[in-house]
């Protein structure tokens, strides 16, 4: 599994307890774009920022290798969608991992990928 990066901000929420629990049961990787969106965000507290360096320094970081750059090249190709989003799906796809993903509707269209939406699925 990999975790988009909205699942990530998401279990930092308080409210959102099941899925640190999730993420402790499944061990899901993440990408390295996700590192980039989360932590670079702008806006983050000095306790969030804390909070997100500890999980990344925890996680299983996928980086973007020129496998991920081809397979977003052809996403991006086939239909408009964010640099981000092909980087994630494209990660997906190479290393043939299930998405964990709060925006299922961002990669429905891609049927070679497979989508968890914890939020429903749980």
């Amino acid at each position: 599994m990999l975790l988009d990066s909205n699942i990530i901000i998401y279990a930092a929420e308080q409210e959102n307890e099941f899925l640190r629990e999730f993420i402790a049961e499944n061990n899901p990787y993440v990408s390295s774009l996700s590192y980039i969106e989360v932590l670079g965000y702008h806006k983050l507290s000095s306790e969030e920022k804390t909070y997100f360096e500890e999980f990344f320094n925890a996680a299983q970081i996928l980086l973007i290798s020129q496998a991920v750059i081809n397979q977003a090249v052809r996403l991006k190709q086939l239909r408009k969608m964010s640099l981000g989003d092909s980087i994630i799906a494209g990660t997906t796809l190479v290393y043939n991992l299930t998405i964990i993903t709060r925006n299922v509707d961002d990669f429905r269209w891609i049927t070679e990928l497979k989508l968890v939406n914890p939020f429903n699925d749980s």
